[in-house]
């Protein structure tokens, strides 16, 4: 008969071999990558032993010397003292590959998260598919994948890439809200190795899904330098976000700064007094939220549009704005998409918009109408249209033609429009304008005169056409305020939308249609 004692000592056993399934071998091929254990990077994402594993004893049935935890580590603790849920590949244990009994276990672990309302962490570095379990491991994938679609805008969910992302494993990060990955990563649907079989095409790893390629197009919304730099990130990212759609988002260090200071009246000087000049928009970020923070989404996706989270009075906020360094701050396709993409996450969770626009509209060229920029800038009208969560509009400079509207405009959803006087809001700038409406005028005029003529068209389009005047009369914009006061009318007008609903209008349609 087995005593405690002797129970106890199994336990202790079983538990020390799945700490490190895959053995002494395991542990030399870690060490040949450099990289932690699956363990390891839980531990360095959350907060000190607050890690509880879940099915660390569980793997394949009816196998001899099956691997515990059968490849993959999965369990809940705590980022800044709020529950997460993680799941963390261990590619010691047949590579990181999916099969039936690491499906169950991350099914398990997503079910929790569900019932408990809490976001999720995945660790990916993975081959993709056991391919040993057949059409088992398939099966496990589309389940993970359904699973996730529940998941998705109830809570924050969170990919970061460590390592290899291949076939079957590139779906569930990318169907997660955000992807963030280490600059030695990668991921492809199909690799080097099979690309040269089927089409004779030679490629690297890095050509065809390096961390770096992925984040110019959109796909990795951060590279970090470190395996720590990107848990960090996601830390960050995570304390803008409530836990669920069924909260608020956590307030920090409500109150700072209610009076004007000087970072405040450096803005009454910041916009350049020629449009042709640019400026750096993170110059005016900087000046208008709490303590300078400002935690950017995609940065180096589309750079002509930056998104990302601030604070305001402590609560966040997601703000996107046009830089006027990069491409003139024009809206192209691929901003639209990033665009569309961050409101969303915005709008699921409940934090409000802050839009800072300096915009000449759509970036004109044969390139970006074959881009499908139509179509993709549509998405970006749709998110704003959509979105139900208090949205506030400030016009540092330029707001023309499409981009007044799809820059959060009142007509689109903004609760409170504001414009500094430099504002210009109107269809297009005065030199389009020219090109169009004053081109017979100009050829009238005698060769001599028309640089005179020209100046005088621009001059009186800018003084009575495109003024934050106009707008200001007819209702579109609610204030003209002075650039030094943008920090706390945006705290005042959040203070005053902190109680807007997300009312719609009855609708017995099923669901609406996006440009696909």
């Amino acid at each position: 008969m087995t005593g405690t004692a002797e129970k106890l000592a199994e336990l202790r056993k079983l538990l020390e071999i799945a700490e490190e399934p895959a053995g002494e071998r395991g542990i030399q091929k870690r060490v040949a990558k450099g990289i932690p254990s699956a363990r390891e990077r839980v531990h360095m994402l959350l907060d000190p032993k607050s890690f509880v594993e879940m099915g660390s004893l569980m793997r394949q049935p009816g196998v001899p010397n099956a691997f515990y935890g059968d490849g993959v580590v999965t369990g809940r603790g705590t980022i800044d003292g709020r529950p997460v849920v993680v799941i963390s590949h261990d590619q010691t244990v047949y590579g990181g590959s999916v099969s039936e009994m690491f499906g169950r276990k991350v099914r398990a672990v997503m079910d929790f998260a569900y019932n408990n309302a809490c976001p999720v962490v995945c660790i990916n570095d993975s081959g993709g598919a056991r391919i040993q379990d057949g059409v088992a491991s398939l099966a496990w994938y589309a389940l993970m994948c359904k699973l996730q679609e529940d998941l998705s805008g109830y809570v924050p969910m969170v990919a970061v890439m460590l390592g290899k992302c291949a076939a079957g494993s590139v779906y569930g990060p990318i169907n997660m809200d955000v992807l963030v990955a280490t600059e030695e990563s990668y991921m492809f649907v199909t690799g080097p190795e099979v690309i040269k079989a089927v089409t004779g095409s030679e490629v690297t790893a890095e050509e065809l899904g390096g961390a770096r390629a992925l984040e110019q197009n959109g796909t990795v919304h951060h590279v970090a330098k470190t395996e720590q730099a990107a848990f960090d990130w996601v830390r960050d990212y995570l304390s803008y976000l409530p836990t669920s759609c069924l909260e608020q988002p956590p307030i920090i260090n409500p109150g700072l700064e209610p009076e004007l200071i000087d970072s405040d009246r450096e803005l009454d000087r910041i916009i350049p007094d020629s449009d042709k000049v640019g400026y750096d928009m993170h110059e005016i970020l900087l000046r208008i939220f709490d303590d300078g923070a400002f935690h950017e989404i995609s940065e180096k996706t589309a750079q002509n549009l930056i998104t990302g989270f601030a604070r305001v009075d402590g609560a966040p906020v997601g703000v996107i704005a046009n830089q006027p360094v990069a491409l003139g701050g024009a809206l192209d396709a691929a901003c639209s998409d990033k665009a569309a993409h961050f409101i969303r996450i915005c709008d699921a969770f409940n934090v409000p918009l802050v839009y800072v626009v300096d915009t000449p509209g759509v970036l004109p060229g044969v390139d970006e109408e074959r881009n499908h920029v139509i179509k993709r800038g549509g998405r970006m009208f749709r998110a704003l249209i959509e979105a139900t969560v208090p949205i506030v509009t400030v016009v540092t400079r330029k707001a023309f033609g499409g981009g007044y509207a799809v820059m959060g405009c009142k007509q689109l959803g903004a609760d409170i429009s504001l414009a500094w006087p430099t504002a210009r809001l109107a269809v297009m700038g005065a030199e389009s304008m020219i090109s169009i409406v004053g081109r017979k005028q100009l050829a009238a005029a005698p060769p001599e005169q028309r640089e005179t003529v020209k100046q005088q068209m621009i001059d009186f389009y800018n003084a009575t056409v495109a003024t934050p005047w106009t707008a200001a009369e007819r209702g579109y914009i609610d204030a003209v305020i002075e650039p030094s006061a943008t920090r706390l009318e945006i705290r005042k007008a959040l203070q005053l939308l902190r109680d807007k609903g997300a009312v719609r209008k009855p609708n017995p349609r099923k669901h609406n249609l996006y440009p696909m």
